[in-house]
């Protein structure tokens, strides 16, 4: 096949595909903002001089620019925030799923092979990838220069006087749209193209809680980083600090994973309890539908799981935070009371706390994103089984109950897996730091000339980290309301699918 007859059988299609190519290009665009902004990040060079002998970038005014060892945690913030867009790109290639399928079925039929048919599909989100890359990259340029404004003192507020490598940049725009029509290619791994429809092939037995013990190891290599830190300062950076980093970020990567696989099963059990307890038709039709595909369920909020999951962690993170100043005041007042002079106290909103505004902004950001991937993932259900709904209707189903069991099979399986969410984030960061603790100290006299200096008296203050209930209760509501808000909307598009009419529909 020529790569021109390629091109033009990929993008020919309905106002659905058309709609999908628009939001994966929207969804690679995104996403090549995120890489991107990391990477600037990563760019930043580190000078040091005997003036500045920690590499400190005083060209910043902010601290997580200026100081080398705080650039990491915002690199590791941003690529956090490419899960959820990775995710709505992944639902949006899903968006009128069934009339491509029987698109490339009539490609087969005029003679085509299954090579080709599937390479039809993965050349659209390939090539709408590299538009919204190309658009992506045409954002970044241009918002570099309308956003390099240094204050009155010289200093920058962002990193836009720093470029990325060529190298880097080579890899983002190669990468991005090759990931992604990898992804599609994998995506139809399962679905044979025949010139007589398009054939699923179906798992028989349902999903095990097998994947969802990834999180144990997740979480033993958060509660390691404390020891195996501690054993590299007693020895002198023993430990280097690239291990260090890969216990958190492979600890965090296992426990997502595991939590984002054990929702299957997770969707399956409550179908099962609620096919077994409930009494009404809307929990029994929900409860029978989740039962029968438990990961179309898991598949719609995982992303929304994911910003759960690291919400919960940063709520631990604040609290400890929190406890840290409540303790270093203590100390303080103590230090204060018994050297006999007066005691200042700060202002209440340190640097860590604002740190945690932000890095909770960045939550909210991929929260909205992934309940709009939601919001995408819902729609395209309900509109792929518009028979199976006009059918139920035409059989005397009343409308009502359809809704009603929609909002079973959407809620019912989140609940539980937000709770588990927040669980896992919070056990991640209360393993690397559940307590506080400092050593105050004071001296009884000042030391005159010829004499030595008094010995100091000190004292061990310690503070346990509390539960953030608040937050954790904030996050996993807000979650909760967000995933019953879309589910409204997407309800928007059962009326239409549950006419009669459309059992004409092929």
């Amino acid at each position: 096949m020529r790569p021109a007859t390629l091109v033009r059988l990929a993008f020919a299609g309905s106002r659905a595909d058309t709609l999908r190519v628009a939001l994966t290009a929207l969804s690679a665009l995104l996403a090549t903002l995120a890489v991107l902004a990391a990477a600037t990040m990563l760019a930043i060079p580190e000078v040091t001089s005997p003036d500045n002998p920690r590499g400190y970038a005083t060209q910043y005014n902010k601290a997580l620019l200026r100081e080398p060892g705080l650039r990491p945690g915002v690199v590791f913030a941003l690529a956090l925030l490419t899960l959820p867009v990775l995710a709505l790109a992944g639902q949006c290639g899903r968006l009128g799923a069934p009339a491509r399928d029987r698109r490339l079925a009539a490609v087969r039929m005029a003679g085509a092979t299954p090579r080709q048919a599937v390479a039809l599909a993965a050349a659209e989100t390939g090539l709408a990838s590299v538009v919204g890359v190309g658009v992506g990259f045409g954002v970044y340029f241009v918002g570099r220069r309308a956003l390099h404004r240094p204050a009155p003192d010289g200093r920058l507020p962002l990193p836009t006087d720093v470029l990325p490598a060529w190298p880097a940049l080579l890899a983002v725009a190669v990468g991005l749209p090759l990931v992604a029509t990898l992804v599609a290619a994998v995506v139809l791994r399962r679905v044979r193209l025949t010139p007589f429809g398009v054939v699923r092939a179906q798992r028989r037995r349902g999903p095990g809680p097998w994947p969802a013990f990834l999180i144990v190891p997740g979480v033993a290599c958060f509660a390691l980083f404390g020891p195996v830190a501690r054993y590299s300062d007693r020895h002198g950076g023993a430990v280097p600090e690239r291990v260090l980093a890969a216990l958190l970020f492979g600890g965090a990567l296992l426990a997502l994973v595991g939590l984002l696989l054990g929702t299957g099963w997770i969707s399956h059990m409550t179908g099962r309890v609620l096919y077994r307890v409930a009494r009404r038709p809307a929990a029994l039709l929900a409860g029978r539908r989740l039962a029968a595909d438990p990961w179309a369920g898991s598949r719609v909020f995982a992303a929304v799981l994911a910003c759960v999951l690291f919400g919960g962690g940063a709520a631990g993170v604040r609290a400890y935070f929190v406890a840290d100043a409540a303790v270093q005041e203590e100390g303080g007042r103590w230090t204060a009371l018994q050297g006999g002079f007066e005691y200042i106290p700060d202002s209440g909103d340190s640097f860590y706390t604002r740190t945690m505004t932000l890095v909770d902004a960045a939550v909210l950001v991929g929260m909205a994103i992934a309940v709009l991937g939601l919001l995408v993932a819902l729609a395209e259900g309900i509109v792929a089984r518009r028979r199976t709904y006009a059918t139920l209707v035409a059989t005397g189903v009343p409308r009502g109950v359809l809704a009603r069991s929609l909002l079973w099979q959407t809620l019912a399986p989140v609940v539980p897996a937000v709770a588990a969410a927040l669980a896992v984030g919070l056990t991640m960061t209360r393993s690397l730091m559940s307590e506080v603790r400092i050593e105050a100290g004071y001296a009884l006299a000042v030391p005159t000339d010829g004499q030595p200096p008094p010995e100091p008296h000190f004292r061990v203050f310690t503070h346990d980290v509390p539960i953030p209930f608040a937050e954790l209760a904030l996050f996993g509501g807000g979650a909760i309301l967000a995933v019953l808000a879309m589910t409204g909307l997407a309800l928007l598009f059962l009326r239409p699918s549950m006419d009669p009419e459309e059992l004409r529909t092929t």
